[in-house]
């Protein structure tokens, strides 16, 4: 099968910057028009997000401080997959363990996705916890801040209705959970 017309042709690739959980790619491309030139562009591993319900249906969150920002980010547990992890479920425990202290009795994938692919490599897959219940203190990196909250799900998707969560990993996941499991 021809490439697609749309399609560039990489014809050099380096990493121009490298620090702990992403590298910045530079790249010398062919446009399909037959121009040369350069793109940069941030690579990461893949990530995993997690939307945790309690047995009481309230919503497992995070607060976190995030120095891009410079302020707490009020959220879900989300982290970078290790290069041993097989399992995107396993990861999904392990970032939620971690994180928060809970174990989920059931966990199902929501959906994935690319969130910001003009930019970025990264790839965000998301699953839902179910009958999450503390089992252990949080095992947190060197460079986390996160404190524990619960908050009811009706609470959750108004604080993003009303622009209180602004945490696009938190708005995506409580987006495509209403669009596909909230529905009757």
């Amino acid at each position: 099968m021809p490439p697609d017309p749309l399609a560039w042709e990489t014809r050099d690739r380096q990493v121009a910057y490298s620090c702990p959980g992403f590298d910045v790619v530079n790249e010398t491309v062919q446009l399909p028009d037959g121009i040369e030139t350069e793109f940069d562009y941030l690579s990461e591993p893949a990530s995993v997000c997690v939307l945790p319900f309690a047995p009481d249906g309230d919503v497992v969150c995070i607060e976190e401080w995030r120095q891009a920002v410079g302020r707490i980010n009020r959220g879900l547990p989300v982290g970078g997959t290790e290069p041993a992890d097989d399992d995107l479920e396993a990861a999904a425990r392990r970032e939620l363990a971690e994180e928060t202290g809970h174990e989920a009795e059931r966990l199902e994938p929501l959906v994935t996705v690319e969130p910001a692919n003009g930019i970025a490599d990264s790839v965000l897959h998301f699953f839902v916890a179910h009958s999450c219940r503390p089992t252990a203190e949080q095992r947190l990196d060197h460079n986390e801040s996160i404190r524990v909250t619960r908050r009811p799900y009706g609470e959750l998707l108004e604080a993003i209705r009303e622009g209180e969560i602004r945490d696009g990993r938190t708005v995506l996941a409580v987006s495509y959970y209403q669009l596909f499991e909230a529905v009757p």
